[in-house]
């Protein structure tokens, strides 16, 4: 599959990693690619090119910016690049605040997500949260000694989820289907908790797991 990263940072390139790891085409799209030339040319499977292009590029779509720009990415990417795409929501609402004993601030509410926002002012995509729940340095195969963590997602659209699900299943995750968009109301504060030990002990190894019985 041929895969569009919007976005330049951490998680942007460790995705973008993981993807070329796994055969698939990727494109990374920024605004600053000189900021990326060292890490491109370690890295020159992954093409290097704008946000519009990064977009029409994609037959799958990662949004991977910070919360407060994400609008604003998709904006620059266009809505014909984004058509019927499934778009795989990384962001988080984070807020520009420090964390008060650890527990991060968002700029959002607990009865509105920031991913339900974003399919609203963008509905010709078809959107998805994932990765917002674990830190860059476990996104792609992570070996932990519990066996493979949870990936929780969701969305409006089965066929997106279907996608996402192919993708962790290369990307070394179980997945947790929690039902549509209104779901990342809970999934988008995964985030606060998976990074309190970060910020309390300087733990940033670990990911979550659902347990079932039988």
């Amino acid at each position: 599959m041929k895969i569009g990263i919007l976005g330049s940072g951490i998680v942007a390139q460790t995705l973008a990693t993981g993807f070329v790891k796994h055969g698939h085409g990727t494109t990374l799209g920024t605004r600053s690619a000189g900021k990326l030339a060292e890490w491109s040319a370690k890295n020159h499977e992954v093409k290097i090119g704008s946000v519009a292009d990064a977009a029409r590029f994609g037959e799958a779509i990662v949004l991977a910016v910070k919360g407060n720009v994400a609008a604003e990415a998709l904006r620059a990417a266009g809505p014909a690049s984004l058509s019927g795409k499934t778009v795989i929501d990384a962001t988080n609402p984070i807020a520009e605040a420090p964390p008060e004993d650890g527990v991060l601030r968002f700029f959002t509410s607990l009865d509105e997500s920031l991913m339900e926002k974003l399919q609203r002012a963008f509905p010709e995509a078809r959107f998805v949260k994932a990765f917002n729940s674990v830190g860059a340095g476990l996104m792609v195969n992570p070996s932990l000694p519990g066996g493979k963590p949870t990936m929780f997602i969701c969305g409006n659209d089965d066929g997106a989820k279907k996608t996402v699900r192919g993708i962790l299943d290369q990307f070394g995750w179980e997945t947790a289907d929690m039902g549509t968009a209104a779901a990342a109301r809970a999934i988008e504060p995964l985030c606060i908790l998976w990074c309190i030990p970060g910020f309390r002990e300087n733990d940033w190894t670990h990911a979550f797991k659902l347990l079932r019985q039988g």
